[in-house]
C-alpha cells in the first residue's frame, strides 16, 4: 500500500509491552499519528494488580494482530518504515522480552533499522510530539511505578532533581483504591468518585492525612507513610463519607506533588532556560485535578505548562514511535543483539 506520507516524511512502527497494556503505534516525523492501537489486559482487575507472568503470555497472545491493525490503519507497509522503536525497559521483564524479540524478528527478516527506547524517555518526550516544546524544560514524570523531576536537556540527555524514596504516586492511588473496593486500576476510579465532593477544603480537614516530604529540603517524594495512614482511616470509613475521603486523599497528593515539584523549579530555573516550561507526563498526568494544581504551580513560577493530552499519558506506543523518531534523526539506532532492562534510569548518575 503506499501512503503519502512515506515520500516526505520518516514513518516508525512502535512497540510498548512493558507492563500490562499491550500497544502498536504508526507515527511520522512530521507528529502525525497515523495509528495508535492499545490492549489493556482486563484479567488483571480479578487480582487487583498486574501478574507478571499473566501479562506476559498475553502480550505473546495479542502483539502479533496488534502490529498488523496498527499497520492497516495507517496504511503502511514494512517497506515503509524507516525504523521500528522498542520498549527495552525498565518494566516487568517478560513483558519487554515479548516486545523487544518481535521488534528484532521483524528488523531481521526486513532489514530495517532498531531502536531500543527507555520507556521513561517515552513519557518524557511525549509533550513534544502534540505541542512545541524546546530544550531544556522541566518534567515531573508520575506513574504508577515512578515519580521523579528532571532536568530534560536533549534526547538522552537528563538530569534528575529527586525520585521517591519509596512509593510511586501512582502505586499509592492504586492502592487505596483497591482497600476502598473501588477496583483495578484504581486511579481513574478515586478520581471519579472524589468528583462527587462539595468541598474539597472541608473534606481535607476532616480526614487529615499526612503529607511526607512537604517542606523539607529537597525534591525527593515519599508515599508509603501516606498509603499506610490511608489504610488505617479506611477501616473506619463510613460508606457515605468515600466521595470526601478520596477527595481529601487526592488534594493531599497533590499538595506533595506542588511541593516537591516547586522546589526543582527553582533548581531548573538557576540554569537560566530560554523558555521555561513545565511537563508532567505519565499515567497519574491524566488525573485533571492534579494536572490544574500543577499547572497553577507552574503559573506561579513564571513556567508555561504542558501536558500530552489524556490518551497519550498511561502506557501506549506512539511514545515509544515518536521517542524512536527523535532518536533516529540523530543517528542513535541499536545492534540487534540490543539488551532489555528491568532497572533503566534516565540519568545514569542518579542513585535511584
Amino acid at each position: 500500500m503506499e501512503n503519502a506520507a512515506c515520500t516526505l516524511n520518516q514513518i516508525v512502527l512502535g512497540l510498548e509491552s512493558s507492563c500490562d497494556e499491550t500497544a502498536a503505534a504508526i507515527v511520522t516525523s512530521d507528529k502525525k499519528i497515523l495509528s495508535n492501537l492499545v490492549l489493556s489486559q482486563q484479567q488483571h482487575a480479578q487480582t487487583g494488580g498486574v501478574v507478571p507472568e499473566v501479562a506476559a503470555r498475553a502480550h505473546l497472545d495479542h502483539l502479533d494482530t496488534l502490529i498488523v491493525k496498527a499497520m492497516d490503519e495507517a496504511k503502511v507497509t514494512f517497506k515503509d518504515l524507516a525504523a521500528i522503536a522498542v520498549t527495552a525497559g525498565p518494566g516487568l521483564i517478560g513483558g519487554v522480552m515479548v516486545g523487544a524479540m518481535t521488534a528484532k524478528a521483524m528488523a531481521a527478516v526486513h532489514n530495517i533499522p532498531l531502536i531500543a527506547v527507555n520507556h521513561l524517555e517515552g513519557h518524557a518526550l511525549t509533550a513534544r510530539l502534540t505541542e512545541d516544546i524546546s530544550f531544556p524544560y522541566l518534567l515531573l514524570l508520575v506513574s504508577g511505578g515512578h515519580c521523579q523531576l528532571l532536568i530534560v536537556k536533549d534526547v538522552g540527555s537528563y538530569t534528575q532533581l529527586g525520585s521517591t524514596i519509596d512509593d510511586a504516586a501512582g502505586e499509592c492511588f492504586d492502592k487505596t483504591a483497591k482497600v476502598l473496593g473501588l477496583g483495578y486500576p484504581g486511579g481513574s476510579a478515586l478520581e471519579k468518585t472524589a468528583a462527587s465532593c462539595t468541598d474539597v477544603t472541608a473534606a481535607q480537614k476532616r480526614f487529615a492525612l499526612p503529607r511526607p516530604m512537604v517542606g523539607k529540603p529537597g525534591c525527593d517524594f515519599s508515599f508509603s507513610g501516606l498509603k499506610t495512614a490511608a489504610k488505617r482511616m479506611i477501616e473506619t470509613l463510613k460508606p457515605e463519607d468515600t466521595a470526601d475521603f478520596c477527595a481529601a486523599f487526592q488534594k493531599t497528593v497533590g499538595d506533595i506533588l506542588c511541593d516537591r515539584t516547586s522546589r526543582a523549579i527553582d533548581a531548573y530555573l538557576e540554569q537560566a532556560p530560554t523558555s521555561p516550561t513545565l511537563v508532567v507526563a505519565g499515567g497519574v498526568a491524566a488525573n485533571k485535578t492534579l494536572r490544574a494544581m500543577l499547572e497553577q504551580c507552574a503559573a506561579e513560577k513564571g513556567l508555561a505548562f504542558a501536558a500530552p493530552p489524556l490518551k497519550l499519558c498511561t502506557d501506549n506506543a506512539a511514545m515509544i514511535a515518536w521517542a524512536g523518531v527523535e532518536r533516529l534523526q540523530r543517528g542513535l539506532t541499536d545492534p540487534i543483539d540490543f539488551p532489555v532492562y528491568p532497572r533503566w534510569p534516565l540519568d545514569p548518575a542518579a542513585r535511584r
